[in-house]
């Protein structure tokens, strides 16, 4: 067996849970249904503790520590509390600071207030310019997507300090994006605005980058970014490639169900 797959016992909230030897114990929590508030985490990258809300206190040799849940490993016996009076006090301070930070998110409003958080004693900035429509909260997972990911690196951090914001390079409309909207998929916050019109995947938070469409040459309805169609294709044999290159998953489906129908039927169609 692997020694990564080991089955171990841990505890949180003295409740017993299986999980794997170095699962996250976020990971564990939410398989078993345990709240502990989080932003930044995304299963499909390693984590790294940057929106500090799933902070849990490990019980060792008699002693409490703090720490991220989402960075600490399953280990055999592990002993966790997830709503101590100082997690209770360091969260609340936290949703406080993401009230003031993303004012106009409406997620991390609602998330503060099932914690009993509903206002901030901290300045909000609102900028009626902010392509995130004020709601971001620099967690980064839009940039880690796009590079890890995707591949892209089409966004980035931009400025310094109280400054940074998250944007193309130079704020300036770039060939880099593929406009696949992984970006949009993983903000926990909502900010990220991406707009279809009419041939076109418009960036609008993305300093209204745009990206062509694929239209089917079936019904004509316009289904994926024309540059990551091209990626994408690229990885599949030229025969494959050429079969799905510019047919929507719709039309795609039928005429794989037409053949199927050939195929079982000798060659002859439905034709009722």
């Amino acid at each position: 067996m692997d020694a990564a797959k080991k089955p171990v016992t841990v505890i949180i909230n003295g409740r017993r849970c299986r999980a794997d030897a170095g699962e996250r114990i976020l990971s564990v929590a939410i398989r078993e249904k345990i709240a502990i508030p989080h932003l930044c985490y995304e299963a499909s990258l390693d984590p790294y503790g940057a929106c500090r809300l799933c902070l849990v206190e490990v019980i060792k040799r008699g002693k409490n520590e703090m720490t991220t849940s989402c960075t600490l490993w399953a280990t055999e016996g592990l002993d966790v509390v997830t709503d101590t009076p100082d997690i209770v006090k360091h969260r609340n301070i936290l949703f406080e600071l993401y009230l003031a930070q993303a004012p106009k998110s409406e997620i991390i409003k609602k998330m503060a207030a099932q914690y009993g958080v509903t206002k901030t004693r901290f300045f909000k900035k609102v900028n009626p310019a902010d392509p995130l429509g004020n709601a971001c909260i620099l967690c980064g997972l839009c940039v880690r997507v796009c590079d890890e990911i995707m591949g892209a690196g089409a966004i980035t951090f931009v400025n310094r300090g109280p400054y940074t914001v998250v944007n193309t390079p130079f704020s300036e409309v770039t060939r880099d994006c593929l406009g696949c909207g992984a970006c949009a998929k993983v903000c926990p916050t909502g900010a990220i605005r991406i707009d279809d019109l009419e041939g076109e995947r418009v960036m609008t938070s993305w300093s209204g980058t745009r990206v062509p469409l694929v239209q089917c040459r079936a019904c004509g309805r316009f289904f994926a970014p024309q540059a990551l169609a091209a990626k994408t294709l690229a990885r599949l044999t030229p025969a494959l490639a050429g079969d799905v290159a510019a047919l929507c998953p719709e039309c795609r489906g039928q005429q794989i169900a037409e053949r199927e129908i050939r195929a079982k039927t000798g060659g002859a169609g439905n034709h009722a």
